[in-house]
This record gives structure tokens, sequence and C-alpha cells, in this order.
């Protein structure tokens, strides 16, 4: 069995629950199932658990880096998805933890409307990784395993 210090906490924010149908030209055709399942055998490879959780309301997300640090999990990766530009309080809840936060997107931010540009969970995140599709996921559990 493997150890609660040893999780990785996944969180994913308003409408990657619809990754698949959304936009696949931008987001991909992966589902946040396919991503979970991929996470899960690489997870188990390195030794480590997955807890993967998605919401569309800014407060559970809020409460789960809280909970994650409460756990003793060794990281978070989090796609906040649109509140990674809007979100103060998401900000203040990376900076309230210990527990290192990395920053997930699957397309890059940089390169799309300039509103995305600015990345409050990137001021706040320990690393920041984008661009790569379903395997930005894949990068970000390999960096946290390293942490």
């Amino acid at each position: 069995m493997v150890d609660k210090k040893d999780s990785i906490w996944v969180l994913n924010g308003p409408n990657l629950n619809l990754l698949g149908l959304r936009e696949p030209d931008i987001y991909g055709h992966e589902t946040l199932d396919d991503i979970a399942e991929m996470l899960s055998e690489r997870a188990d490879a390195l030794g480590l658990s997955i807890e993967m959780r998605q919401s569309n309301h800014e407060g559970h997300l809020i409460d789960w880096l809280h909970e994650a640090q409460g756990a003793g999990a060794k990281a978070v990766l989090l796609n906040a998805a649109a509140y990674t530009h809007t979100s103060i309080a998401i900000y203040d809840a990376i900076l309230a933890i210990t527990t290192p936060v990395i920053e997930v997107h699957l397309s890059n931010p940089e390169t799309r409307e300039s509103f995305r540009s600015v990345s409050w969970v990137g001021k706040a995140a320990h690393a920041n990784i984008s661009g790569l599709g379903a395997k930005s996921y894949l990068a970000a559990l390999e960096a946290a395993a390293s942490l």
C-alpha cells in the first residue's frame, strides 16, 4: 500500500469535465478519464498514488488545496483552467499551503488570447507545464515525483 505522503493530487477546474468533446483542436481528444487512467498507470510505476478531482466551482478547488496539505500529499497538479487567469483566491490558497503545486495546462496559454497570458496560479506555483496536450499531466507527474 502506498503512503499518503506518496500521493499526488490532481485538481481540475471548470469545463475540464468536457474534455474530448470541448474544442478538441485545442484540448485534444482525450477525456479526463483517459488522463486519469494514464496518470494512474504512470504513478503506479513511480510508486505513487493519484487522487484525481474535477469541479466547475472555484471554492471546491480551494478546499481541495487545503485538504491536500492536510492529507500529506507530496504535491498537487493543478489545472485551474479559466480560473488560472482570474482567481486571486486560488493564488492565495496556493500561497497558504506548503505542499508544492505544479500548474498544468493542455494548451499553451501564452500562444492564445491575450487575457490568458496572466496566470495567478503560475505566480504562486512551484512550476508550470503546458502546451503538451494530455502529456502535460505526465510531465507534471514526473516533476512531482522528483520533488
